[in-house]
């Protein structure tokens, strides 16, 4: 009996040796056999060297060469107003009114008064010719001429107060008063805006400033007007905001339509000097990342055993700036190399790719929308 089981469990011990010798072999064959995954389709664009125009983008606001809110400079009742909204004036025009009936009732007795001095004055002076009177009494009628003069300068003065003019040329706003209203001196009662030419103010960071040249070529953008605007920089400020660290900048553009207007916010850029060509990429070609961006680059490559395939090889690069569906590489690319722009996120360094470029995204610096 005890011969049957040790039969038994040799017989057993084979079988298990047997399977155990055939597995491992099965294991050996295939951890032999190198696998290697398919390629990664993608599509490829050049890398090229461009010039770029260098600009300095900043966003400002739209302000007037003259500009005031026109206020009288006497309490009054408005009886008269001689200019519409919105309408176009000149130098001198009257805009506003005011009642001026006891003022001009004052100027007629002042001017009686200054009529009859100056009768007197003059007699006086034949009579001083003539030894008849005393050169005291000629100095009194004099200055009661000079007296009575000064008062008629002095009404005509607060009439011409209650008459509001423009200071300069320029267009009318929406009046603040209306006719029969009782206004109080320095009251606003009306704007007034010079339009053409009008000023463009923006700040930029004090690292810029060298690179800023009264005359400089500035381009205005407004986000309601497909046209831009050019003009050129015509001031920089004399100091740097201390809080901002930031220079203030003015610029004057030509506005014969007037189609901007005091106020407005637009997007300003300042064209720089000619620079250096740049290498430019699309932006989907960038993998960005916070340890660094990177790009793939397209190449052959070799396997462990010798033979070669086309892979990617992942680059770090320094970034630099966007222009519609490109961006500037400003270092770890060269001009002429081929990078992916479609399938960047599924590659690692050394994966095999396959190129197609029967379909690519856009690489356009001015790109342009459809709206849906």
């Amino acid at each position: 009996m005890l011969k049957k089981y040790a039969i038994a469990l040799a017989g057993f011990v084979l079988v298990v040796a047997i399977l155990g010798a055939v597995k491992a072999a099965q294991i050996k064959e295939m951890t032999s056999v190198t696998h290697v995954p398919p390629p990664t389709a993608v599509t490829t664009f050049e890398a090229r060297s461009v010039a770029w125009q260098p600009t300095i983008n900043a966003i400002g606001t739209l302000a007037p060469v003259e500009g005031v809110t026109l206020a009288p400079d006497a309490d009054g009742t408005i009886v008269k107003i001689a200019v519409e909204n919105g309408a176009h004036v000149k130098a001198g025009d009257l805009v506003i009114e005011l009642d001026t009936t006891v003022e001009e009732a004052q100027l007629s007795a002042a001017e009686a008064r200054a009529a009859l001095a100056k009768l007197q004055r003059d007699r006086a002076v034949e009579l001083a010719s003539k030894n008849t009177i005393s050169a005291a009494e000629l100095d009194t009628a004099t200055a009661q001429l000079n007296q009575a003069t000064a008062d008629v300068a002095a009404i005509k003065a607060t009439i011409d107060k209650k008459h509001v003019r423009a200071p300069f040329d320029g267009r009318i706003g929406i009046r603040l008063v209306n006719l029969g209203q009782f206004v109080a001196r320095g009251r606003a009662v009306v704007p007034l805006q010079k339009m053409d030419p009008i000023y463009v103010n923006f700040s930029v960071p004090q690292g810029q400033l060298a690179a800023l040249r009264i005359g400089q070529p500035v381009v205005v953008r407004v986000d309601s007007m497909p046209i831009p605007f050019n003009g050129s920089v015509t001031a920089i400020n004399s100091e740097v905001d201390s809080a901002t660290r930031n220079i203030a900048v003015q610029a004057t553009l030509a506005n014969p339509e007037e189609q901007l207007r005091p106020g407005m916010f637009v997007q300003v850029e300042v064209e720089l000097p000619l620079g250096p060509p740049q290498v430019v990429v699309p932006a989907t070609a960038v993998a960005y990342a916070p340890y660094g961006n990177s790009v793939f680059v397209v190449e052959t490559m070799k396997n462990p055993d010798g033979s070669t395939y086309t892979g990617a090889r992942q680059q770090i690069v320094r970034v630099g700036a966007a222009r519609g569906d490109l961006v500037a590489i400003e270092a770890g690319l060269r001009a002429g190399e081929q990078v992916v722009t479609a399938g960047v996120f599924k590659l690692r360094n050394g994966a095999h790719v396959e190129v197609n470029n029967s379909v690519q995204p856009t690489a356009n610096p001015a790109p342009k929308p459809a709206n849906t």
